[in-house]
């Protein structure tokens, strides 16, 4: 059995794979269209993030604040979208070219560990994005408004809050809902991969039943 349901897989990733060289071959803006995609896709996930988990943040000053941060979390986000992006491409084009079924299976495994590694990412992105943000604004600020939003323009204290936020949503997960819901909705982008692994085998598994009851 599974071993047919694999073999549709393949067929399947193969046309896959011969789909993104077309589109890459036609167009001679491939990659920067593949990056302004990844951009829209990210600053589409944070506002999504943002307005169903922290709706009251996106109301009067700080509005403005999240506004400005959206733009280096977009391109930070894209960033990693884009490389993890051809990682995929080559871990499926390894995969393909081996015969046996446990290593294919094994190749296409590793894309999760590009989803574990999107988690400390986002993470490290929206350090970075509100460091940024931060350090603009107080420019040709007085020294008192420096040192009353140190904990924004310190790098450190912004990495030490944040790991801090990290430590307790996974020691604490029933009371950071919301922290791990923004999380999730931040690494859509980055589950892609494996979201498309598991569309194909499941279509190969529906192919492979649908074969079946015709037999039967």
């Amino acid at each position: 059995m599974w071993a047919e349901v694999i073999k549709f897989w393949r067929v399947d990733l193969a046309h896959f794979l011969q789909y993104y060289r077309s589109r890459r071959d036609e167009s001679d803006y491939f990659f920067p269209y593949l990056f302004l995609f990844f951009i829209v896709l990210n600053g589409s996930c944070y506002w999504l993030a943002m307005l169903t988990a922290f709706p009251e943040l996106l109301s009067g000053n700080s509005f403005w604040y999240y506004f400005k941060v959206q733009f280096p979390v977009s391109i930070l986000g894209a960033l990693f979208d884009s490389l993890s992006f051809f990682v995929t491409i080559f871990i499926i084009k390894r995969a393909l070219n081996t015969q046996n079924n446990s290593v294919y299976i094994a190749h296409l495994s590793l894309d999760l560990l590009i989803a574990i590694l999107a988690t400390f990412w986002v993470v490290f992105v929206f350090i970075v994005s509100g460091w940024v943000v931060s350090f603009f604004e107080t420019l040709n600020q007085s020294t008192a408004i420096i040192q009353h939003y140190d904990h924004e323009t310190n790098i450190y204290q912004r990495a030490e809050g944040y790991k801090g936020k990290v430590n307790d949503a996974i020691q604490n997960p029933t009371e950071n809902l919301q922290n791990i819901y923004f999380g999730l909705v931040m690494g859509i982008s980055a589950m892609l991969p494996t979201i498309v692994h598991i569309s194909l085998f499941l279509k190969s598994l529906c192919t492979w039943i649908g074969i079946e009851l015709k037999r039967q």
